[in-house]
């Protein structure tokens, strides 16, 4: 796998969609699908094949391309509409030779539909391929829940049924079959429904709904409410499959559709071309900004090189904006409900992550290009006048007031400089002051690096409202530089985004990298300060009077202790047993210490 592939993996999302393989001709030789495209893409490059075929496919890719979609259903139906469209050569090869199944309706007396692998010259008709089969199972038992039509092989000919030569089955009992073998269902009945039947396996499943609820109405007015209810409950059952997919739609359409997405270099165009209600092919192209073109002017240019490059003749156009052009017989639509909203909203769900993928793929390839980009976010959301390539944030902690300790991190270029991080312990507060806490740690820190002339970062961030914010900038007031380093405070309820002497907050989108950035410092603060918190705690529970003996450090301490439990015992130990801890000096350093105290 080279390092092109490699980056299209690292950057594809893990959404359900379609994944389409191209050789080095460009040509497409694969389409799969997946729920979880990053993952079932990755794997074709991280597992050992088994199977010869698959690593041949392997071996010849070249480019892939992948189409995002709603749900993991409308995966199965955007590949079989790929697979009919491209019949790219390596997907037969690689079902363990199994063809793809298809829909037969049977050239019988009372036609069967059903499953079939085998398409043979015998008059019957066939839809499909269709790429997997519980999906075929499922559009069968939708037929069969909604047309009582027979599932059995019997030769039905009109001389046998005449001749009584069959009996009802249990099909009939449950009334899934109106029984035709015995003539309980007229031949011009049964074909009706096989008609409907064609109709939805064709995509046109209004004209059979709209049929439905014409008659249902029609027995309605008659008052033959039975039978108008057993109709409406096939026509909701209709309406229910037609609304469930955004890749093939219940109405015929025969459209183009257009998204559009840009940053500051680039125009991103997303194109999905619908025929009879199925995306048929997704394609999404870039332009590089040479001037400071109108979108309305690059939309424009982009439908004109899709309808050049692949002969599209669509007379309607769904776009997210009217562009700057106009085709003749063509009508340019923005829709704001129904079936095309859906389509567009789709392809704009395929332009940005086009455009994600590209931001990430570069930024894989350049680390500090991502870090400059995130910055730059982060100066034009908060207002800054520097871009702040240095960032300190503070964060207090105290529990009921004991051991009030403070902590300062450091980002440099939006990442965690940890070298650079500093703990605080608090001199000058008694209790819980977290304002006067605040107001101590500031000073103490700026006070030493204008000392050290060391570079002031460009953004100080308070974990804290307003209250903790003021107190920091009384101590930035008092060194002469507030107003030259900006500082804002984030409140944890929330997210809200503080300024000095500004009682209205500023509340980041939620999905901003900005606040992502913001939350991460202040994450890193609390985490940094309550360890450094825990710690102290720690050792104040963990002091014992051997503290308090000159020439006895922390290890000596912790051997006495192991050995003897407790001082009480130190205390009563012969000089010979405490000897052969710690030698003879130190055991008369103890002896003279407890000697003195008792003195």
């Amino acid at each position: 796998m080279n390092d092109y592939l490699k980056n299209i993996i690292q950057n594809i999302p893990e959404k359900p969609g379609c994944y389409q393989y191209y050789d080095d001709k460009g040509v497409i030789i694969y389409v799969g699908k997946a729920k979880n495209l990053k993952k079932r893409v990755g794997q074709y490059f991280t597992k050992r094949h088994d199977s010869p075929k698959t690593r041949i496919l392997v071996s010849k890719i070249r480019d892939i391309k992948y189409i995002i979609v709603d749900t993991e259903a409308d995966t199965l139906l955007l590949e079989n509409n790929l697979i009919k469209e491209f019949q790219p050569r390596y997907n037969v090869m690689l079902k363990d030779d199994k063809s793809y199944p298809s829909i037969v309706i049977r050239n019988e007396y009372y036609p069967r539909v059903e499953l079939t692998r085998k398409i043979l010259k015998d008059k019957s008709q066939y839809f499909g391929p269709y790429s997997n089969v519980p999906s075929v199972k499922t559009l069968l038992e939708f037929i069969h829940k909604l047309f009582p039509i027979r599932t059995c092989s019997l030769n039905l000919t009109p001389e046998k049924i005449a001749e009584g030569k069959y009996k009802v089955c249990l099909e009939y009992h449950i009334k899934r079959c109106l029984g035709p073998c015995v003539g309980l269902q007229a031949t011009e009945d049964y074909i009706k429904n096989v008609d409907s039947i064609k109709e939805i396996l064709k995509g046109n499943t209004n004209l059979v709904s709209d049929d439905i609820y014409a008659k249902m109405l029609e027995l309605a007015e008659q008052q033959q409410f039975e039978e108008a209810n057993r109709l409406k409950e096939k026509y909701l059952l209709i309406e229910n499959f037609k609304n469930k997919s955004t890749v093939v739609s219940s109405i015929k359409y025969n459209i183009d559709v257009y998204s559009y997405d840009e940053d500051e270099n680039a125009a991103y165009i997303n194109y999905l071309n619908v025929h009879n209600g199925a995306i048929i092919q997704a394609y999404t192209f870039e332009y590089r900004k040479r001037l400071d073109e109108a979108k309305e002017e690059l939309l424009g240019l982009g439908i004109l090189e899709v309808r050049e490059r692949f002969g599209s003749k669509a007379k309607e156009i769904v776009v997210p904006f009217y562009p700057d052009m106009a085709l003749e017989g063509v009508e340019f639509v923005i829709p704001q409900r129904g079936d095309k909203k859906k389509l567009l909203i789709l392809s704009t769900q395929n332009v940005r992550q086009y455009k994600i993928d590209k931001i990430k793929k570069a930024e894989s390839l350049n680390p500090e290009q991502r870090s400059v980009r995130i910055l730059k976010e982060i100066q034009k959301d908060l207002n800054l006048k520097e871009l702040p390539t240095h960032i300190e944030c503070f964060d207090n902690s105290n529990i009921q007031g004991t051991n009030p300790v403070s902590a300062c991190v450091v980002f440099k270029m939006g990442k965690p400089s940890k070298k650079d991080y500093r703990h605080f312990n608090v001199k000058t507060v008694e209790g819980p002051d977290d304002f006067s806490t605040m107001r101590e740690v500031v000073y103490r820190r700026y006070k030493r690096m204008m000392d050290e002339e060391t570079p002031l970062p460009q953004l100080i961030v308070i974990d804290g409202g307003k209250g903790q914010l003021s107190a920091a900038c009384e101590s930035l007031k008092i060194l002469g530089i507030y107003g030259k380093v900006a500082i804002v405070g984030i409140a944890k309820r929330l997210e809200e985004i503080y300024y000095p002497e500004d009682s209205i907050p500023l509340y980041l989108d939620k999905n901003s990298e900005s606040l992502k950035v913001l939350q991460h410092l202040r994450d890193e603060a609390h985490r940094f300060g309550i360890t450094f918190h825990r710690n102290q705690r720690s050792k104040s529970q963990v002091k014992s009077e051997l503290d308090n003996i000159k020439g006895i450090g922390d290890e000596t301490k912790r051997l006495l202790l192991k050995e003897f439990r407790s001082v009480k015992r130190i205390k009563l130990a012969s000089d010979e047993e405490v000897e052969k801890i710690v030698g003879k000096h130190k055991t008369a350093l103890i002896r003279k210490y407890f000697e003195d105290k008792n003195s």
